[in-house]
């Protein structure tokens, strides 16, 4: 069966702007939470949030292209060129119709939506953009990526909140098996407005610490929600035979891949988590004892957090393999926290060195999980595994390994 190979990552996220400044971030164990700066949080019980310092759009984009896209939509435009680049890829480099976009969304342009509200309410309608057609939609990124590198394969979005990031490389895959030579694929969110805070206030997870050291503690004792956080990566999803023939560098191959739905409790439903995790290593053709690595999702809920320690104890035993949560530096970025993670697996593939939990420090009675905290630790590269879990009950897990 074709092999998917990852050949190119660009990241924006709260702790670095590029993937280089990210991962030494990381490693450094540096956080991007802050009080929040965009727009005033003072009259809200959350007022902390991972945002991206220093993107300029004008830096990275064509000025005809800034008054059409939010900041979400910009800030993938210029992850997906860093990601190219990092790939290798030309005009020209495959034919236009072998090359594709499968990206993940779950917000959409909030902010551009809020400010298009804000003019039909104070001036009318003929002061709203014609552009709110389609800058505030989930699947723009899609679009716009699309349109920028002429890549006239399949397109899709994939809207499943948190798993929705390994949704869409899952199904970049899908497609590079049906015969695509090159994906783009990944995720992006950003809705640091107020239009977008409240909407992320209603779901009742959000922590109302105002101190950045303590507000987001998955598996920690004092777990009590989650910051959120802007950002996320684009990763080049490519079919591994043609990358080597081009002499591409490959950080690793999708090699399994789960996904699950959990039904309502009130019905009877169970966490289905732990079934998607057994999916992805089937699909691997993996044992539990193959995996070095899990990438946890760390919801930072005291309840959430308990299924995901008993799934990862179930499956591979008590504290059998690390377990690390990078996005406390970042805070949960709905879709684009998947692929940040993946990015972090694949770097950790790269580098040897698994990044570690912050500000955690006495993990939970009953998680019984060896959880990466204060610093970075080796390990010798293997299969990595990345959770991830969204609002409404989705599952999903993916496993990466080194590239053949």
């Amino acid at each position: 069966m074709t092999a998917a190979a990852i050949t190119g990552i660009g990241v924006a996220a709260p702790n670095g702007l590029g993937t280089a400044d990210f991962w030494a971030a990381t490693l450094r164990g540096e956080s991007g939470i802050g009080t929040v700066k965009r727009f005033d949080v003072g009259d809200y019980p959350s007022t902390l949030g991972g945002e991206i310092d220093g993107f300029d759009p004008a830096d990275h984009l064509p000025q005809r292209l800034i008054p059409q896209t939010d900041r979400m939509t910009q800030i993938a435009l210029a992850a997906s060129d860093w990601a190219l680049a990092d790939a290798r890829v030309e005009s020209g480099t495959y034919d236009t119709h072998e090359m594709g976009v499968a990206t993940a969304g779950a917000f959409g342009g909030f902010e551009y939506g809020q400010k298009e509200l804000d003019a039909l309410w104070t001036g009318g309608p003929e002061h709203v953009s014609v552009y709110m057609s389609f800058a505030w939609f989930y699947a723009v990124n899609t679009g716009q990526i699309s349109i920028r590198h002429a890549m006239r394969g399949p397109a899709g979005v994939v809207v499943s909140d948190q798993a929705g990031g390994l949704d869409a490389v899952a199904q970049a895959r899908r497609n590079i098996r049906k015969g695509s030579r090159l994906i783009v694929s990944g995720g992006l969110d950003s809705s640091f407005c107020p239009y977008g805070w409240v909407s992320r206030m209603r779901g009742g997870t959000l922590s109302t610490s105002d101190d950045p050291s303590r507000a987001y503690l998955p598996f920690d004792v004092r777990a009590q929600g989650h910051v959120p956080g802007e950002g996320g990566a684009i990763l080049i999803v490519e079919d591994a035979a043609a990358a080597q023939a081009r002499g591409a560098h490959s950080y690793g191959e999708i090699a399994g891949y789960g996904a699950t739905f959990d039904a309502s409790p009130r019905y009877g439903g169970e966490p289905g988590l732990r079934r998607a995790v057994e999916a992805a290593l089937a699909d691997a053709k993996m044992a539990p004892a193959d995996i070095g690595v899990v990438f946890a999702d760390g919801w930072g809920m005291p309840h959430d957090d308990r299924i995901e320690a008993e799934t990862i104890t179930a499956v591979f035993g008590p504290g059998a393999v690390p377990v690390t949560v990078p996005k406390t530096m970042t805070g949960r970025m709905n879709a684009g926290g998947a692929p940040v993670d993946l990015a972090c697996a694949l770097l950790s593939l790269r580098d040897g060195l698994i990044p570690p939990t912050i500000n955690v420090r006495t993990v939970t009675a009953g998680a019984e999980i060896d959880l990466v905290i204060g610093e970075p630790r080796p390990w010798t590269p293997g299969a990595a595994l990345v959770l991830a879990r969204g609002i409404g009950g989705f599952n999903s897990a993916m496993v990466v390994s080194p590239a053949a």
